[in-house]
């Protein structure tokens, strides 16, 4: 009896840790996907501003300033990735075209991604430091 209540215990773990893994695999398989708004620098105030994004296992905290109707710098104050610490090149990216239509980096697609949502979060609710 207690080797029945033992196997049971275990298959509702393993269901347990395949329907989590499952939902995560869902949501970073949606992530190339995500839309990214075309966010009209020159209708941006100035100022600083600050924005997030997160998805397991990626977490994205930026800054961006604002000035004259341009974005003149980026500053990354968190990044929790996975393997995806080489999509930090995308903000260079992001300053040098003047928009958030950039590609992302091959290898840090995700992060690449989390990182855009971040920037947009800040430009578009404009939570100001």
């Amino acid at each position: 009896m207690k080797l029945l209540w033992v196997l049971l215990v275990v298959a509702l773990i393993i269901v347990v840790v395949f329907l989590l893994y499952r939902r995560i695999e869902n949501k970073l398989n949606a992530l190339p996907g995500l839309p990214i708004a075309d966010v009209d620098f020159r209708q941006v105030p100035d100022g600083i501003y600050s924005g997030s994004y997160a998805t397991f296992p990626v977490r994205v905290k930026i800054e961006a300033k604002m000035d004259s109707g341009k974005l003149t710098d980026l500053s990354l104050l968190e990044h929790r990735n996975g393997q995806g610490q080489k999509a930090e090149k995308i903000l260079q990216d992001v300053l040098s075209s003047q928009h958030l239509q950039v590609d992302t980096i091959s290898g840090a697609t995700y992060s690449s991604v989390v990182m855009l949502k971040a920037i947009e979060s800040a430009l578009t609710e404009q939570k100001s430091l």
